[in-house]
């Protein structure tokens, strides 16, 4: 369960981004309503999808971009401090978002979606998490006791009982670089997986939503809607900043 749990958040979290209307399914529905047809909702779900999956990757590949640079206590508060300072500002910029006369394509959608996901903060919220599931390609545990040292074996003590103990630690060492982290190509690999559960948590909620309001409700709780989930995106953030500042 513990080796799950990272996961398990990732997917929970892009749940998260999908609630949010500005994340997408208001968009969704407004030009479904504006081309009236419900295909109009289905068409904008992928690139809205594409552009929110693409901050999450570049947030991830970011960070292990730095963790070949930067030691991980420092990378770790400077995801904390963006993830506040966005945070921040999210409580004192809410606002409705203005939906009248929207003409887009599908690359606008992806752009709009990228960048929205990129200034809200989704891709940072991601990050601490893919680092758990060892998307980054830095063992959590390791670092955490040592500061991102590389593992080093135990000496042998000579006994027959250790040899075998050992070696598989002396192996897991050669397969380290000097920074500690894996010499494979896995990271990258962990990047991808990771981005593709989140990604698979917000497309289902989403969609569900965009849906949802579309046939039964319109536009007409939007209004009375937004401002409080807009509030919740904004602690979601500065909890998370919290919780990681004290993990």
């Amino acid at each position: 369960m513990h080796a799950a749990w990272p996961w398990l958040a990732l997917l929970l979290l892009g749940a998260l981004h999908g609630l949010n209307p500005g994340m997408g399914w208001l968009f969704a529905v407004a030009l479904g309503l504006q081309q009236e047809e419900r295909r109009a909702v289905w068409r904008a779900l992928l690139p809205l999808t594409a552009g929110h999956a693409l901050a999450i990757i570049v947030a991830v590949a970011l960070a292990m971009a730095a963790g070949r640079v930067m030691p991980p206590d420092v990378l770790r508060w400077v995801v904390i401090g963006a993830l506040a300072l966005l945070g921040f500002r999210q409580l004192q910029r809410h606002r409705h978002p203005r939906l009248g006369g929207m003409r887009v394509g599908a690359r606008d959608l992806v752009a709009w979606s990228f960048l929205v996901a990129t200034a809200h903060g989704a891709g940072l919220m991601a990050v601490p998490f893919a680092a758990e599931a060892g998307a980054l390609g830095a063992p959590p545990a390791a670092h955490a006791a040592q500061g991102g040292a590389p593992v080093l074996a135990p000496p042998a003590r000579g006994a027959a009982r250790h040899d075998a103990h050992a070696a598989h630690r002396l192996a897991g060492v050669r397969a380290m670089t000097p920074q500690g982290r894996p010499a494979s190509t896995s990271p990258s690999l962990g990047a991808i997986m990771a981005t593709l559960v989140h990604t698979l948590g917000y497309i289902l909620v989403t969609a569900l939503l965009a849906i949802v309001v579309y046939e039964r409700a319109g536009l007409r709780v939007l209004r009375r809607a937004w401002v409080n989930l807009d509030l919740i995106w904004a602690a979601s953030l500065l909890l998370t900043a919290g919780a990681l500042a004290v993990w």
